[in-house]
């Protein structure tokens, strides 16, 4: 205002290319960004049976974690910690079940079994109605996976629970968990979504403090960095990803 040779469309607002992937809003800040249909291949259709885009969120809990972003990723990519950081988890999914899928670039990850249990909550239960109309094998299954540069989704029989990832410094990420549910669950008597986010509140404040103390650790001028367990094939190819895209 009171420039009188200034033309507001030589100043725009910068371009953002904007896609939508099974109800997730996706955004590329990228000067020019690959075809968001090239780059999503591995998983575009992967979730489809899943209902992903009618379901309904039921709650947020955002955690302020003092731990590098990438420590995140790579706790989540691995359970070889779960017997003794996650006694509630191990109980009714063992660390060494299920497969992986898909093991390198930017999508990786896959299943682990639920055992004698319905779903991945206290009581062991389902917390609510399937989340979709799903096989004999996927309703006693979790689907883990980790979507680059910040996103980690959970699918379960009876909600499908997701993380974003939001770095604040080299030390500091804030994390935003929803977990999300079938609309016509909501209604129901025997809803009980308490049952399920409790049992991953707890169990996510669990990897928080592991990422912290390995934030801890690799700040000491003592620490040297050890091999991978073959359990871990999938932080290391998180890790060469992750190194691939530095190169650029």
């Amino acid at each position: 205002k009171g420039v009188g040779d200034f033309n507001k469309d030589e100043f725009p607002l910068h371009a953002v290319k904007l896609h939508i992937w099974e109800g997730f809003i996706f955004l590329n800040l990228a000067g020019s960004p690959e075809p968001f249909e090239k780059v999503f291949a591995p998983i575009l259709g992967k979730f489809k049976g899943w209902n992903l885009p009618l379901l309904k969120p039921e709650r947020r809990i955002t955690y302020d974690v003092q731990a590098n972003w990438k420590f995140i990723f790579q706790n989540y990519n691995e359970c070889y910690h779960c017997p003794p950081v996650h006694p509630q988890l191990a109980r009714i999914s063992s660390y060494d079940s299920g497969e992986n899928d898909l093991i390198e670039g930017p999508f990786i990850g896959g299943f682990m079994t639920i055992d004698k249990a319905d779903s991945l909550t206290y009581s062991g239960r389902a917390c609510a109605i399937p989340v979709a109309d799903l096989s004999e094998e996927d309703l006693q299954r979790v689907y883990y996976y980790s979507i680059a540069p910040n996103m980690l989704l959970s699918l379960h029989p009876d909600y499908v629970m997701f993380h974003t990832i939001w770095p604040q410094s080299p030390d500091q990420t804030l994390i935003h968990c929803e977990w999300l549910f079938h609309p016509e669950a909501f209604a129901r008597a025997d809803f009980n979504p308490n049952d399920g986010i409790d049992f991953w509140d707890e169990t996510n404040r669990q990897d928080w403090h592991m990422c912290e103390l390995s934030q801890k650790g690799v700040s000491s001028r003592a620490y040297q960095p050890s091999p991978y367990s073959p359990r871990e094939a999938l932080p290391a190819a998180f890790d060469r990803n992750y190194l691939e895209h530095m190169k650029d």
